[in-house]
């Protein structure tokens, strides 16, 4: 890892180096171990973190009890959305830009308030991180999951969708649980609907390089799931056709910058549609992985996406 690459994940004396986001809604029966078992894995960071656990408008006492876990642990910073005007919650993807924008880390990582995804693999991210100079990290929890058949074909449709619309190589997007530099959080298309299940593909398209690497998976102890495998094809397919609009619409991301400059922030244009006010942009060597033409997958980990 180059020595700009590695100054750039260590927290300043304000900012907590790592911001763990968790969207929750009505999971107040798996809360409390959540919390519990991030403390019990950011005592084995190297820097400091929080947690913001984004309550989506739940109607189980989850706010509630976010409060006193917050009065409990110091790293906890519970964020409410209010229900929208049908009462429903706003989704995966508002809920994760909302926490994104509050965070105060270099690093954001992503996981579910569920207990499928574990904490204690963040350590295992952050090395392959490090190690690869990678941008992002996703989780592949494939090798551990025994799904019922019909989640396996649901799957595998979805996969061969995304790789025949989108070009994507990623074999599970759909893991919650990753981490990536912020600003690579702060560029992502968010705001719409459904956008939380192509991050790395829209991450790798504006020029970050992308890796996998396996993660444990648990099933479901507490609450229910917000999704069936068929609520997922019709809304997937569609909003697989919407990344391939927005690809389609922005030029080659590039970066520009003053011949020698080690101050100035860069300039990102033709970086994706994206209502996020962008960070100060990627870093340099991505206009030079660019001008390679290195936009290919790219090995790291147990498998490379880039």
């Amino acid at each position: 890892m180059s020595p700009a690459s590695a100054d750039a994940i260590l927290p300043s004396a304000e900012a907590p180096g790592l911001s763990i986001i968790a969207p929750a809604r009505d999971e107040s029966g798996t809360l409390a171990e959540l919390v519990d078992r991030i403390a019990q894995t950011g005592a084995r960071l190297p820097f400091a973190f929080e947690c913001i656990i984004v309550d989506d408008a739940s109607r189980d006492g989850s706010g509630a009890l976010l409060a006193a876990l917050a009065r409990a642990h110091g790293f906890l910073r519970p964020l409410h959305l209010p229900a929208r005007a049908d009462g429903r919650g706003h989704g995966q993807s508002a809920a994760l830009r909302a926490g994104i924008l509050a965070a105060r880390g270099a690093l954001v990582a992503t996981l579910d308030a569920d207990l499928q995804n574990d904490p204690a693999d963040l350590p295992a991210l952050l090395a392959a991180l490090t190690a690869q100079d990678a941008d992002l990290v996703q989780g592949d929890r494939s090798r551990q999951r025994r799904d019922p058949l019909r989640r396996r074909l649901g799957a595998r449709v979805g996969r061969t969708a995304r790789r025949l619309l989108l070009g994507d190589p990623v074999r599970d997007t759909g893991c919650g649980l990753r981490l990536m530099r912020t600003e690579v959080a702060r560029a992502l298309p968010l705001s719409y609907r459904g956008m939380h299940r192509f991050i790395p593909v829209c991450a790798r398209d504006l020029g970050y390089r992308v890796i996998e690497h396996p993660v444990s998976h648990a099933p479901r102890r507490a609450g229910r799931s917000h999704y069936g495998t068929f609520d997922r094809a019709l809304p997937g397919l569609i909003d697989c056709l919407a990344v391939r609009w927005m690809r389609s619409r922005r030029a080659v991301a590039c970066i520009d910058a003053p011949d020698g400059a080690t101050g100035a922030a860069p300039r990102l244009r033709g970086a994706m549609v994206s209502p996020l006010p962008p960070s100060p942009g990627p870093r340099h060597r991505v206009a030079a992985r660019r001008e390679r033409g290195s936009n290919r997958p790219r090995s790291g980990g147990s498998r490379g996406a880039g």
